[in-house]
């Protein structure tokens, strides 16, 4: 019987084009995608970024001197590195909003500060709650100091909220978060297109709370 719902953030809540900040910065730094590319793939500041190993201010620094440009303004970096987010569809929040009331629910999401910022400020502008007031908490991996799909970050979910891992769903996009999960003996659901979470959650719910 499922009791808790842990849910990832991109492309299971909100959709994401992970190709878009590549794209915009290459473009303000009048350098080819593939160069850009290939700097955030040798330089390890991106996963230090999400795992709290280092702050706004030294994330935005990296992308001046790797980029090669210290004018930027910290506002022309949070917003290309925001584009990443796409339109936020209102029915998956308000189908979260629904099932609070049977469920326990969780988000758990290897992001950064200045993506979850953006998120929050979408959904107060679409007069929705925020993150933090949605779920019963949120476990963010630059908190949490932990990413996915690291078996530590799921144990930690499950034993600081008390949550029994046979009791609880997990839905992300990514295989082999899914596989790390259900190596603990959660029922880890895999989202893929062209279905959607609202899909996943029908089909893994459909026998009740």
């Amino acid at each position: 019987m499922i009791k808790n719902l842990i849910f990832d953030l991109g492309d299971v809540i909100i959709p994401i084009d992970l190709t878009a900040p590549i794209r915009n910065f290459a473009m303000l730094a009048n350098l080819p995608e593939e160069e850009v590319q290939a700097i955030w793939k040798q330089h390890q500041f991106i996963n230090h970024y999400e795992t709290g190993l280092i702050d706004d201010v030294a994330f935005r620094g990296h992308v001046r001197q790797l980029l090669r440009n210290d004018n930027w303004a910290d506002e022309v970096i949070d917003t290309a590195w925001n584009t990443v987010l796409l339109d936020l569809p209102v029915e998956r929040i308000e189908r979260l909003g629904e099932l609070k009331s049977n469920y326990r629910l969780f988000l758990l999401s290897n992001t950064s500060p200045i993506h979850i910022r953006r998120v929050n400020q979408v959904l107060m502008g679409l007069n929705l709650p925020t993150l933090e007031s949605l779920f019963d908490r949120v476990f963010y991996s630059y908190e949490v100091r932990l990413a996915k799909p690291s078996p530590e970050i799921y144990q930690h979910v499950l034993s600081s909220e008390g949550l029994v891992a046979e009791e609880t769903a997990f839905f992300d996009d990514n295989a082999a978060n899914i596989r790390a999960a259900s190596e603990l003996g959660i029922q880890a659901v895999h989202v893929q297109p062209p279905k959607t979470i609202l899909d996943y959650l029908d089909q893994t719910l459909q026998a009740g709370p």
